[in-house]
């Protein structure tokens, strides 16, 4: 299987406002080249121009962070250190940028009764913790270990 070379997002869609990884697998991609550009741009007009240098992750993968503006798409392309570009074919790679959609939900109340638990249930519980208490402490009292166990008492 030959090895695919692509362009992508860690992400599977682009909301504005936020911090995508972009990763690329492209043509410029090869163990010769030592340094890929992104040369990127905002909507149709390539607004908010930008260039950032994409860390290199081995001979054919390169990435980088990208800030997403308000927009409607990003538009991009590459370049190398020796001038070569990479701009698919003259149609530049342009991906839609997507509003983050808020969503308010108001909580309304309910007719559903929830149970309280009864004094007597509180009651029994006090009751069982207590028994349980006497229980564990009458034999240490009658063996005169009632005292917690101190580190000076160990070491005499």
């Amino acid at each position: 299987m030959p090895n695919e070379r692509t362009v992508y997002f860690d992400t599977a869609s682009l909301i504005e406002g936020r911090t995508v990884k972009l990763i690329y697998k492209g043509i410029l991609a090869t163990p010769d080249t030592n340094e890929i550009y992104v040369h990127y741009g905002f909507g149709l007009l390539w607004e908010n121009l930008q260039e950032v240098k994409l860390d290199k992750i081995d001979d054919t993968c390169y990435e980088a962070d990208i800030t997403l503006c308000n927009s409607d798409s990003i538009n991009f392309c590459f370049r190398d250190d020796k001038n070569n570009w990479d701009n698919n074919e003259t149609k530049n790679y342009t991906s839609e940028i997507c509003k983050e959609e808020i969503t308010i939900a108001k909580v309304e109340p309910t007719d559903i009764d929830v149970p309280r638990l009864k004094k007597s249930y509180l009651v029994a519980k006090k009751i069982k913790l207590t028994f349980y208490k006497v229980i564990t402490y009458l034999p240490r009292l009658f063996k005169g270990q009632w005292k917690k166990k101190t580190a000076k008492a160990e070491n005499q």
